[in-house]
């Protein structure tokens, strides 16, 4: 995403879109990217996805890094790494944000054709039986052992205050991102849209979070679109471009 202009024996080096010489230094993401190990998440026809996410996670920290932004992710390999272990580092680093990829799925073989889309989610309680559906998939592995009332302390715990609303906005800002990289370049893509819903993963982190379904494993066209490194290259740099736009809307705000 970085960009150089040659002109008159001079380079312009141009770093993402809030223009030149931004420095962006100061501001630590941290990417999760959702199961691995012995949790393979979502599988269809062999694709598994704990091993997509992973791949869009390594070409996310490539244009993270290229804007400058110092970066960590939560895991690098195939390894299953519990809730506290993936949150626990946003808020040690005090990181800017905190983001965890997913790829979405679905039960019902018959509706493996229709049912696609990219979504975007941020913490909420929702009485949206489809958000509730996912998140409940989502939250299978993250919650085992824990019981249904200290569930509820968890998340009424964290849905007051600005985390929420900021985390709204970053959602936005990304979901909106990935749609116009992804538009550019492909026919055909569903904008799944904003969501809540009560995703523990984006509790720990007491910082702007979201989680972000890239399409359907379960979806023909989606999951060889998902495959592809090209197609994935498009995903991390609409979230990239998503997280620029929020957090220099936020330094407008508050000037951090």
């Amino acid at each position: 995403m970085t960009k150089i202009i040659a002109g008159l024996g001079a380079l312009l080096v141009i770093t993402g879109c809030g223009g030149p010489g931004v420095d962006r230094s100061d501001s630590l993401i941290v990417i999760d990217a959702g199961h691995g190990g012995h949790d393979s998440g979502a599988v269809c026809e062999g694709s598994k996805e704990k091993d997509v996410v992973l791949q869009i996670t390594k070409k996310l920290y490539k244009e993270f890094k290229s804007e400058g932004y110092r970066v960590h992710l939560t895991r690098n390999s195939d390894k299953f790494l519990k809730l506290w272990q993936r949150t626990r580092i946003a808020d040690h680093k005090d990181a800017k944000v905190f983001i965890s990829i997913h790829a979405n799925a679905i039960g019902n073989k018959n509706r493996f054709n229709e049912v696609e889309g990219v979504e975007t989610y941020f913490l909420q309680k929702t009485r949206d039986e489809r958000s509730q559906r996912i998140a409940a998939r989502e939250n299978a592995s993250v919650l085992q052992g824990t019981d249904k009332l200290s569930k509820d302390v968890i998340i009424d715990a964290v849905l007051n205050g600005p985390k929420i609303i900021q985390s709204h906005k970053l959602a936005i800002d990304v979901q909106h991102n990935i749609m116009k990289n992804l538009n550019g370049k492909y026919k055909g893509v569903k904008d799944g849209g904003v969501r809540p819903a009560p995703f523990y993963i984006l509790v720990g982190a007491s910082r702007p979070s979201i989680l972000v379904e890239v399409g359907y494993i379960t979806n023909p066209k989606e999951r060889q679109r998902l495959s592809t490194s090209n197609y994935q290259e498009e995903i991390a740099e609409g979230i990239v471009e998503g997280v620029n736009r929020y957090l220099d809307n936020r330094k407008k705000e508050v000037g951090f």
